[in-house]
């Protein structure tokens, strides 16, 4: 039996009255939070467990990413001053060049940079498969890192000669997406509490897939019991696209195909409306709020205000990095905050809001209620921040500094009760070697 008592941190739980207890312990058994509260080191339950000292730091639930594209972190800094589909088009050709080991190595960067933010769990949407890519690309690199995973099955069927966006080299038949849907969901989608991995089921976006694609993954994925993932009304041109070719808005058009329900969540979401939010609201479908990637591509504000206010599951995501030129959930976390108080004032959304939607929420919208706060009998995912740093010197509120003003480093993470991160240093890869692979095969797509 593995034992572990993470000692007298400021624990902020997450739990149903969001109780935040100074000088707490936390006593992990076999992956699993056993008990938590003050003074558990001196009790006969912790004899013989290992100890990580806490004091002076903050513990949170480990953070959850809803939304990302692993394979864009081998092109940042690309197409810098372009809208969506302008973005897209520029970028299409280069993603059309990689290969497997791109896509290895782009996840293994990605999923690295998460965990030092503090990052346990992290959705992936992979929609594009060239020249033998294939999803075990991301997945391996999420076992090298540590991190749970919910890699999904994304996908691309109308290419440019169809009227669709993507060039038609990197669209497929909706017969074999389909066929690769029902191969890695048997092979790999582990669905048993405290699960490492799940897969997912997600066309890329209403105009790069079918309708009958759209309707197929919803069947599909209630077969299998799995979720559906894409992207939806991310901006004007989105919507505009929508009421263009479907005759409806992109929420109409969600749920006429099966696409709401406790297990859908869609990203971006930035102009639902206020008949789209509470559909989202009444149906469960959550939300996948990507505050930088919107503001990088001038998609605009999304209304997390009022999506809060109706109910609507909402998480944070990182996107994708050629979208967004990083991935760090906490600077997610600030930025969401930040939007909503330009929309909405000073009191439009709290530092603690914003947290909640980095933990509790994220787990929430990915269906894990096993994850996404620190309660007895939960997951034993854990961020343990050193506030007493630089980051955090004079806050006088050391969570909400977590949102405003740093650490921006985890000092620990742990996921099933296992290290990944220790004293801010990765405990299971090699990081110099894997950011000189990724440097090398970038230089190659760029001859």
């Amino acid at each position: 039996m593995s034992r572990l008592l993470v000692e007298g941190g400021l624990v902020v739980t997450m739990d149903a009255e969001r109780r935040e207890i100074a000088d707490c312990d936390i006593l992990l058994s076999d992956g699993v939070i056993e008990a938590v509260g003050p003074g558990l080191g001196a009790t006969p339950a912790a004899e013989g467990a290992e100890r990580l000292n806490a004091k002076g730091c903050v513990v949170t639930p480990g953070l959850v990413n809803t939304h990302h594209h692993l394979f864009q972190t081998m092109t940042r800094a690309v197409a810098q001053d372009d809208l969506l589909f302008g973005w897209l088009q520029k970028l299409y050709p280069v993603w059309a060049r990689m290969r497997p080991e791109h896509m290895e190595s782009a996840a293994t960067i990605g999923l690295a940079e998460l965990a030092l933010s503090g990052c346990t769990l992290s959705a992936d949407h992979l929609y594009l498969y060239p020249d033998g890519v294939r999803l075990e690309d991301t997945i391996a690199a999420a076992r090298a890192v540590g991190i749970r995973f919910h890699p999904t099955r994304g996908a691309m069927s109308i290419g440019e000669s169809a009227g669709g966006l993507p060039p038609d080299a990197l669209v497929e038949r909706e017969t074999a997406i389909l066929a690769d849907c029902i191969r890695v969901v048997d092979a790999f989608h582990d669905p048993a509490p405290g699960a490492m991995l799940r897969i997912g089921i997600a066309p890329c976006s209403p105009f790069s897939v079918s309708r009958e694609l759209m309707r197929d993954a919803a069947l599909l994925a209630r077969d299998k019991g799995v979720m559906l993932h894409t992207h939806l009304a991310e901006n004007a041109e989105d919507v505009a696209y929508s009421l263009e070719t479907f005759g409806c808005r992109p929420g109409d058009y969600a749920e006429a195909l099966g696409w709401t329900g406790p297990d859908v969540w869609h990203a971006h979401c930035v102009m639902l409306d206020a008949a789209e939010i509470d559909l989202f609201a009444r149906s469960r479908t959550g939300v996948a709020h990507c505050p930088c990637s919107n503001c990088r591509l001038g998609s605009g504000i999304a209304p997390v205000r009022a999506l809060r206010d109706a109910g609507v599951p909402l998480g944070l995501g990182v996107d994708g990095s050629a979208s967004n030129d990083s991935g760090h959930l906490l600077s997610e976390a600030r930025q969401a905050l930040l939007l909503q108080r330009v929309a909405r004032g000073a009191d439009a959304l709290s530092a603690r809001e914003a947290l909640e939607m980095a933990t509790l929420g994220g787990a929430r919208v990915l269906g894990r209620p096993d994850l996404g706060a620190i309660a007895p009998g939960l997951r034993a995912d854990l961020a343990v921040w050193d506030v007493s740093g630089l980051g955090a010197a004079g806050a006088w509120d050391p969570v909400a500094a977590l949102v405003l003003c740093g650490p921006f480093t985890v000092r620990d993470l742990l996921v099933e009760g296992r290290a990944v991160v220790r004293e801010g240093q990765l405990a299971g890869l090699e990081l110099g070697a894997a950011v000189e692979r990724q440097n090398r095969l970038m230089r190659g797509l760029m001859a």
